[in-house]
This record gives C-alpha cells, structure tokens and sequence, in this order.
C-alpha cells in the first residue's frame, strides 16, 4: 500500500514537472536566467528531495526532506502566480497546475503528518 501512494506521489509530480517545462517554453527570453531557471529548478526539486528522502533510513533525515520537497511546491507555485500576473500563463493554465499542486501538497502534507508522528 504505501509503495503504490509512493509511486502514485512520484507519478503526479513528474506531471507537473513536465506541465512546468511545458509552460516555461512560452515565457519571454529575457526570463531565461529569472523565472524560467527558478521555476524548472523548484519544480524539479520537488521530485529530487521527496525521493531522496524516501531513499533514506533514518526518520528524522526522511522528515527534513520531504518538508524541503514541500517548501519547493509552495515555492514553484508562487512563481506559477507571479507568471500568470505578468501574463506569461493564462488562467486556465494556472488552474489546471494548481489543481495538481493540490493534490500533491495533500500527499506530501499526509506523508510528513504520518512521519512525525511515528517519529514523536
């Protein structure tokens, strides 16, 4: 059971990674080293510091990452909004990314809820 959450977890943020590089195609070249970089990269660092804590034995180190791979959503969701007010993404596109950032905040929130407490 919590190998298929896990892969469910991994398989949505590959999502929105992929719907992240999609939409930064369309910003202006002058964001190229801004908001494109910024984004990709805290899009990316969702997936990398989840799986890296999911790699690792010791709850406490476990914890620290997933609330980094968390820190990285909220994050690349900010610059989603910041994209959408400089009109770089339309409000469609902004509602269909933040229905997949809700639904992998909620995982990940319940994934650190349920290790803190076993942790306690």
């Amino acid at each position: 059971m919590a190998e298929e959450f896990h892969e469910k977890l991994k398989r949505i943020i590959h999502e929105y990674i992929l719907l992240t590089y999609e939409l930064t195609k369309k910003y202006p070249d002058d964001e190229k080293f801004g908001l494109i970089s910024q984004d990709r990269r805290s899009s990316v660092s969702v997936m990398l510091n989840y799986v890296e804590g999911y790699a690792r034995m010791k709850g406490k180190v476990q914890l620290n990452f997933f609330e980094i791979s968390y820190g990285s959503l909220k994050e690349s969701i900010y610059i989603k909004y910041l994209s959408k007010c400089l009109k770089y993404i339309d409000d469609y596109e902004y509602k269909k990314i933040l229905e997949i950032k809700d639904e992998i905040g909620a995982m990940l929130y319940k994934t650190i809820e349920g290790l803190r407490k076993k942790i306690k």
